[in-house]
């Protein structure tokens, strides 16, 4: 049974139609890239899988649940996590108060999200900055730390918003050696990104859309020499 499965979903936003019958699956343990360009329906999908925006038709199931409509709240409780594109931390709290506070709220023992804290703050290389507060930290460092947060319980299925955008490569290394060893372990991932190097690289298989609709579906390097993905977002220069 796959994982997730959106099923004909449309969205309209005034006279303008921002899905148009978009569909897709990912299975268990998938590694999925969603690219397009601007204005193509990928954040407003994102913001229905999330729970910020209802369809206006479609649905989308969860493990063969009906998902959609939900609130973001009880959409974390069944699991699904999203990091998003504009950086969310409590400033005036440490880095492991931050991950404890994330754990916490999704049910973890306060011993248990301590643990899981210090854990998170080595595998993403923060363990030096883990007692300072996350407004101290720079930009690459809160967006790791927000990353890290969707970990403090394994989620169902990550939804991760360019999470690579205006990180310095150190720390986007960082991140993608993350995403790489928990797809090792079976971790199931959807990440919406520009960074085409980094799409070649973590996501085996790759969805493309386009005024709303899904123009591509296919192993990554097959969808980036697609001729209507090329026209469509690469401005007809192949990678």
């Amino acid at each position: 049974m796959p994982c997730l499965v959106i099923e004909n979903v449309s969205k309209s936003f005034g006279g303008v139609r921002a899905l148009d019958g978009v569909s897709f699956s990912i299975d268990d343990g998938e590694l999925v890239g969603l690219i397009g360009p601007n204005g193509s329906g990928k954040t407003t999908l994102i913001n229905i899988l999330s729970g910020h925006l209802a369809p206006d038709s479609g649905r989308v199931l969860l493990d063969g649940n009906s998902i959609e409509g939900l609130p973001p709240a009880e959409l974390a409780r069944r699991g699904v996590m999203r990091m998003f594109q504009l950086t969310r931390v409590f400033p005036r709290m440490s880095v492991i108060d931050n991950l404890m506070v994330a754990g916490c709220a999704l049910g973890l023992p306060q011993s248990e999200a301590e643990e899981r804290a210090w854990q998170l703050v080595e595998d993403l290389s923060l363990t030096r900055v883990a007692a300072l507060d996350a407004g101290q930290l720079s930009g690459g460092q809160q967006k790791l730390l927000e990353f890290g947060s969707c970990f403090m319980v394994p989620p169902r299925i990550a939804l991760l918003d360019e999470p690579f955008a205006a990180i310095h490569p150190t720390m986007k290394e960082i991140m993608a050696g993350f995403i790489r060893r928990r797809h090792a372990e079976g971790q199931t991932f959807l990440v919406v990104s520009h960074d085409m190097p980094v799409v070649v690289e973590l996501c085996p298989r790759t969805v493309c859309m386009n005024a709303g609709t899904v123009i591509a579906d296919e192993s990554t390097r097959a969808v980036l020499t697609d001729k209507v993905v090329i026209e469509a977002y690469l401005g007809g220069a192949e990678i």
